[in-house]
C-alpha cells in the first residue's frame, strides 16, 4: 500500500502559530529601519520660533518637513518620490541667506520672473492685486518702506541687511522688484512683523530645504523661551513641558496640515 500524506481535515481549525522571538525582533528592526530612512532622507522635524507666520504657524508648533519635494534633481530618491519647484503660495523652509546657518520658514510670494510690489500693505504681482486670505495685520503703525515696497529707498528702512541695501535697486523695474532666475521672494503671513525678503533679499534655490507637511505637536510657547539656550534654561523648560503637557498642548492643531 502506498504511503499517503496526513492532512488536517479542517485547515481553518488549525491552531495559530505564535511568532518566534527572532521574527518579532525582525519586525521591530524593519519598523526602526523604515522610520530611520524616512527621518534621514525624507522628513525632518522643525520648531517654529517666531510669530512671523501667524496665524498659519504659531510659536511652539512642531512640524515635519518634506525634505525631498524640492530636493536637487541629482537626489538618489528622484525615481521614487515626486519632485517640484516651489510655487507661489507655498510655505517653505530654507537656510538663512544672511549666513547665520539657521532655518527660516516663509511663504513664497514671487517666483523667477515675477514683478512684485506692495501698496499700503496690499500685494501686487505682475500688475494684478493678489487676494491673500492667510495674511494678517496686527500692527497699526506707519512704516512706508515695509508697506509700499520697493517704492521707498533702502535708506528709509530699519534693520535692512547691508548687502541687500547695496544691490536692491538693481532689481527694480519701475514700481516693481523683479525676481531673478533661481531665486524666490518670500514673506511672512504676519505681514507687519515679518523679517523677510523685503529686508534681506531673495531666497536662492539652493537654500530651500523643504515644504512643511503637518504639525505633529503644538505647545504654548513664548518667543523669549524659544531663544533661551543655556543648559539651565533647557532643563527648566523640560520641566515646564512635563508639568503642563496636557493643559498647554494645543490639541486642535495636532496633525494639522500646513497650507
Amino acid at each position: 500500500m502506498a504511503n499517503s500524506d496526513v492532512r488536517n481535515p479542517n485547515p481553518a481549525a488549525a491552531p495559530p502559530q505564535s511568532e518566534t522571538m527572532v521574527e518579532f525582533l525582525a519586525s521591530i528592526a524593519n519598523i526602526l529601519v523604515s522610520g530611520l530612512f524616512i527621518i534621514t532622507f525624507i522628513m525632518q522635524a522643525f520648531e517654529i520660533p517666531s510669530s512671523s507666520m501667524e496665524d498659519t504657524l504659531l510659536i511652539g508648533d512642531h512640524l515635519f518637513v518634506n525634505r525631498e519635494q524640492f530636493a536637487p534633481p541629482t537626489s538618489l530618491l528622484r525615481s521614487l518620490l515626486p519632485y517640484s519647484d516651489p510655487k507661489r503660495g507655498d510655505v517653505v523652509v530654507f537656510v538663512s541667506v544672511e549666513g547665520t546657518g539657521i532655518y527660516i520658514v516663509k511663504r513664497i510670494i514671487g517666483v523667477p520672473g515675477d514683478k512684485i510690489h506692495l501698496r499700503n500693505g496690499d500685494l501686487y504681482r505682475n500688475g494684478e492685486k493678489i487676494d491673500e486670505p492667510f495674511v494678517i495685520h496686527k500692527v497699526k503703525d506707519d512704516y512706508p518702506y515695509r508697506d509700499n515696497f520697493p517704492l521707498y529707498p533702502p535708506s528709509d528702512a530699519a534693520q535692512l541687511n547691508p548687502t541687500w541695501a547695496a544691490v536692491q535697486r538693481s532689481f527694480v523695474d519701475g514700481n516693481d522688484i523683479v525676481v531673478p532666475p533661481n531665486s524666490y521672494f518670500g514673506m511672512g503671513d504676519n505681514r507687519d512683523q515679518s523679517y523677510d525678503s523685503r529686508f534681506w533679499g531673495f531666497i536662492p534655490r539652493e537654500n530651500v530645504v523643504g515644504k512643511p507637511m503637518f504639525i505633529y505637536w503644538s505647545f504654548e510657547t513664548s518667543g523669549e523661551q524659544v531663544n533661551k539656550r543655556t543648559m539651565a534654561d533647557r532643563v527648566q523648560w523640560f520641566g515646564t513641558i512635563l508639568f503642563h503637557f496636557f493643559d498647554r498642548t494645543r490639541w486642535s492643531r495636532t496633525l494639522m496640515g500646513v497650507r
